[in-house]
Protein backbone atom coordinates (compact mmCIF):
# COMPACT_ATOMS: atom_id res chain seq x y z
CA UNK A 1 0.00 0.00 0.00
CA UNK A 2 1.43 2.92 -0.88
CA UNK A 3 2.09 5.97 1.51
CA UNK A 4 -0.67 8.89 1.81
CA UNK A 5 1.51 11.89 1.41
CA UNK A 6 0.66 15.09 3.20
CA UNK A 7 -0.02 18.27 0.35
CA UNK A 8 3.10 20.00 2.32
CA UNK A 9 5.12 16.72 0.91
CA UNK A 10 3.92 17.24 -2.45
CA UNK A 11 4.50 20.57 -2.95
CA UNK A 12 8.05 20.02 -1.88
CA UNK A 13 8.38 17.05 -3.97
CA UNK A 14 7.48 19.11 -7.19
CA UNK A 15 10.47 21.35 -6.35
CA UNK A 16 12.78 18.46 -6.91
CA UNK A 17 13.66 17.88 -10.49
CA UNK A 18 12.88 14.59 -11.43
CA UNK A 19 16.74 12.59 -11.95
CA UNK A 20 18.54 15.71 -10.97
CA UNK A 21 21.36 15.14 -8.51
CA UNK A 22 22.67 18.74 -6.42
CA UNK A 23 25.84 19.92 -4.94
CA UNK A 24 25.67 20.44 -0.95
CA UNK A 25 24.64 24.04 -1.46
CA UNK A 26 22.26 23.56 -4.25
CA UNK A 27 20.52 21.13 -1.67
CA UNK A 28 20.29 23.32 1.07
CA UNK A 29 19.66 26.39 -0.50
CA UNK A 30 16.62 23.70 -2.14
CA UNK A 31 15.88 22.88 1.76
CA UNK A 32 14.92 26.56 2.30
CA UNK A 33 12.11 26.46 -0.49
CA UNK A 34 10.11 23.76 0.73
CA UNK A 35 6.93 24.42 2.63
CA UNK A 36 7.57 24.59 5.74
CA UNK A 37 5.28 22.42 9.20
CA UNK A 38 5.40 25.21 12.39
CA UNK A 39 8.49 23.35 14.04
CA UNK A 40 12.45 23.85 12.90
CA UNK A 41 13.07 20.79 11.15
CA UNK A 42 16.19 18.97 11.33
CA UNK A 43 18.47 18.54 8.50
CA UNK A 44 19.98 14.81 7.85
CA UNK A 45 22.53 13.47 5.57
CA UNK A 46 21.33 10.18 4.60
CA UNK A 47 24.35 7.88 2.99
CA UNK A 48 23.76 4.49 1.76
CA UNK A 49 27.47 2.93 2.20
CA UNK A 50 28.98 0.18 0.26
CA UNK A 51 30.44 -1.59 2.79
CA UNK A 52 28.96 -4.95 4.61
CA UNK A 53 27.57 -3.99 8.33
CA UNK A 54 27.85 -8.07 8.82
CA UNK A 55 32.15 -7.77 8.98
CA UNK A 56 33.36 -6.08 11.93
CA UNK A 57 36.59 -4.71 10.04
CA UNK A 58 34.15 -2.99 7.46
CA UNK A 59 32.43 -1.04 10.37
CA UNK A 60 32.24 3.18 9.93
CA UNK A 61 32.20 5.30 12.85
CA UNK A 62 33.47 7.97 13.98
CA UNK A 63 32.74 12.08 15.55
CA UNK A 64 32.52 15.22 13.36
CA UNK A 65 32.57 18.63 14.52
CA UNK A 66 30.14 20.23 12.61
CA UNK A 67 31.66 24.04 12.08
CA UNK A 68 27.83 25.52 12.79
CA UNK A 69 27.21 23.68 15.27
CA UNK A 70 23.72 20.94 15.33
CA UNK A 71 21.13 23.25 16.60
CA UNK A 72 19.76 20.71 19.11
CA UNK A 73 19.60 20.91 22.59
CA UNK A 74 21.79 17.75 23.52
CA UNK A 75 21.08 16.13 26.88
CA UNK A 76 24.40 14.27 28.43
CA UNK A 77 24.62 11.90 31.13
CA UNK A 78 27.55 11.46 32.80
CA UNK A 79 29.07 7.95 35.04
CA UNK A 80 31.87 9.39 37.03
CA UNK A 81 33.00 10.08 40.82
CA UNK A 82 35.24 12.72 42.42
CA UNK A 83 36.73 15.24 40.34
CA UNK A 84 35.82 13.97 37.36
CA UNK A 85 32.07 14.43 38.54
CA UNK A 86 32.18 17.63 39.98
CA UNK A 87 33.76 18.85 36.48
CA UNK A 88 30.44 17.37 34.89
CA UNK A 89 28.33 19.48 36.92
CA UNK A 90 29.82 21.82 36.07
CA UNK A 91 30.22 22.14 32.37
CA UNK A 92 26.62 22.02 32.53
CA UNK A 93 26.06 17.98 32.09
CA UNK A 94 22.44 17.26 32.82
CA UNK A 95 23.32 14.20 34.55
CA UNK A 96 25.83 12.60 36.61
CA UNK A 97 26.54 10.29 38.95
CA UNK A 98 27.89 6.55 38.95
CA UNK A 99 26.47 3.74 40.59
CA UNK A 100 23.10 5.12 41.35
CA UNK A 101 22.91 6.44 37.61
CA UNK A 102 23.90 2.90 36.07
CA UNK A 103 20.98 1.55 38.86
CA UNK A 104 18.19 3.93 36.52
CA UNK A 105 19.81 3.11 33.34
CA UNK A 106 19.15 -0.70 34.66
CA UNK A 107 15.59 0.39 35.25
CA UNK A 108 15.23 1.78 31.81
CA UNK A 109 16.32 5.39 32.03
CA UNK A 110 17.78 6.65 28.90
CA UNK A 111 16.78 10.53 28.89
CA UNK A 112 19.98 11.89 27.62
CA UNK A 113 21.43 12.23 23.95
CA UNK A 114 24.92 11.05 24.86
CA UNK A 115 26.44 9.00 27.69
CA UNK A 116 30.11 10.05 28.99
CA UNK A 117 32.06 7.62 31.07
CA UNK A 118 35.62 8.37 32.64
CA UNK A 119 37.83 5.52 32.21
CA UNK A 120 37.29 3.94 35.64
CA UNK A 121 33.89 3.78 35.04
CA UNK A 122 33.25 2.05 32.06
CA UNK A 123 34.15 -1.60 34.34
CA UNK A 124 30.02 -0.64 35.90
CA UNK A 125 29.32 0.82 32.98
CA UNK A 126 30.12 -2.32 30.79
CA UNK A 127 26.98 -4.04 32.97
CA UNK A 128 24.31 -1.80 31.09
CA UNK A 129 25.79 -2.27 27.53
CA UNK A 130 22.39 -3.88 26.48
CA UNK A 131 20.74 -1.00 27.45
CA UNK A 132 22.88 1.86 25.81
CA UNK A 133 24.09 0.03 22.96
CA UNK A 134 20.68 -0.77 21.04
CA UNK A 135 20.12 3.00 21.46
CA UNK A 136 23.63 4.22 20.20
CA UNK A 137 24.48 5.64 23.83
CA UNK A 138 27.28 3.35 25.09
CA UNK A 139 30.32 5.33 25.71
CA UNK A 140 33.01 4.39 23.10
CA UNK A 141 36.81 5.86 23.01
CA UNK A 142 36.39 5.86 19.33
CA UNK A 143 34.36 9.15 19.78
CA UNK A 144 35.46 10.49 22.86
CA UNK A 145 32.75 9.86 24.95
CA UNK A 146 35.55 7.44 27.55
CA UNK A 147 37.41 10.08 28.69
CA UNK A 148 38.80 11.37 31.77
CA UNK A 149 38.48 15.27 30.91
CA UNK A 150 34.45 15.33 30.95
CA UNK A 151 34.00 18.64 31.43
CA UNK A 152 35.98 19.18 27.69
CA UNK A 153 33.98 16.23 26.16
CA UNK A 154 30.33 17.57 27.27
CA UNK A 155 31.87 21.37 25.37
CA UNK A 156 32.34 19.49 22.29
CA UNK A 157 29.07 17.61 22.29
CA UNK A 158 26.67 20.31 23.23
CA UNK A 159 29.09 23.23 21.03
CA UNK A 160 28.06 20.69 18.17
CA UNK A 161 29.98 17.16 17.95
CA UNK A 162 28.01 14.37 16.24
CA UNK A 163 28.59 10.98 16.15
CA UNK A 164 27.58 8.85 13.45
CA UNK A 165 27.42 4.65 13.02
CA UNK A 166 27.02 2.28 10.18
CA UNK A 167 23.80 0.87 11.20
CA UNK A 168 22.90 -2.96 9.97
CA UNK A 169 21.69 -2.39 6.63
CA UNK A 170 24.62 -0.28 5.46
CA UNK A 171 23.23 2.98 5.95
CA UNK A 172 24.83 6.17 7.81
CA UNK A 173 21.78 9.05 9.08
CA UNK A 174 23.99 11.86 10.36
CA UNK A 175 21.74 15.53 11.38
CA UNK A 176 23.62 18.51 10.03
CA UNK A 177 21.61 21.06 11.40
CA UNK A 178 18.37 22.91 11.68
CA UNK A 179 16.52 24.34 8.46
CA UNK A 180 16.37 27.38 10.48
CA UNK A 181 20.16 27.66 9.43
CA UNK A 182 21.59 29.97 6.36
CA UNK A 183 22.42 27.33 3.40
CA UNK A 184 25.86 28.53 3.95
CA UNK A 185 25.80 27.05 7.11
CA UNK A 186 23.88 23.87 6.01
CA UNK A 187 26.19 23.51 3.33
CA UNK A 188 29.27 23.60 5.25
CA UNK A 189 28.20 21.42 7.82
CA UNK A 190 26.91 18.59 5.30
CA UNK A 191 30.74 18.99 4.18
CA UNK A 192 32.61 18.62 7.07
CA UNK A 193 30.46 15.33 7.43
CA UNK A 194 30.61 14.17 4.31
CA UNK A 195 35.00 14.66 4.71
CA UNK A 196 34.51 12.69 8.06
CA UNK A 197 32.77 9.47 6.43
CA UNK A 198 34.95 9.71 3.60
CA UNK A 199 38.40 9.66 5.99
CA UNK A 200 36.48 6.63 8.23
CA UNK A 201 37.06 4.33 5.17
CA UNK A 202 37.92 1.05 6.49
CA UNK A 203 40.88 -0.60 4.89
CA UNK A 204 39.19 -3.76 4.00
CA UNK A 205 36.25 -1.63 2.22
CA UNK A 206 36.72 -2.39 -1.45
CA UNK A 207 34.42 -1.39 -4.61
CA UNK A 208 32.59 1.58 -4.30
CA UNK A 209 32.49 3.12 -0.45
CA UNK A 210 29.69 5.69 -0.81
CA UNK A 211 27.01 4.38 -2.98
CA UNK A 212 24.64 7.19 -2.43
CA UNK A 213 23.49 10.48 -0.56
CA UNK A 214 20.59 12.17 0.21
CA UNK A 215 19.69 15.18 2.07
CA UNK A 216 16.14 15.67 3.49
CA UNK A 217 14.58 17.55 6.59
CA UNK A 218 12.27 15.66 8.83
CA UNK A 219 8.75 16.08 6.56
CA UNK A 220 10.46 16.56 3.28
CA UNK A 221 11.37 14.56 0.04
CA UNK A 222 14.86 13.66 0.18
CA UNK A 223 17.14 15.29 -2.68
CA UNK A 224 19.59 13.13 -4.27
CA UNK A 225 23.85 14.37 -4.20
CA UNK A 226 25.75 14.60 -6.76
CA UNK A 227 28.07 11.71 -6.86
CA UNK A 228 31.54 14.22 -7.30
CA UNK A 229 30.69 15.21 -3.97
CA UNK A 230 31.77 11.75 -2.56
CA UNK A 231 33.59 10.10 -5.25
CA UNK A 232 36.68 11.88 -4.36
Amino acid sequence: MATKRSKRYQKAAQLVEEGKSYSLADAAELLKKFPAPKFDQTVTLSFKMGVDPRKSDQMVRDTCALPHGSGQDVRVAVFATGDAAEAAKAAGAEHVGYEDLIKKVQEGFTDFDVAIATTAAMAEVRKIARVLGPRGLMPNPKTGTVTDDTAKAIKEVKAGRVDYKLDKNGNISVAVGKVSFDPTQLAENAVAIVESVLRAKPPTAKGNYVQAVTMAATMSPGVEIDAAVFTR
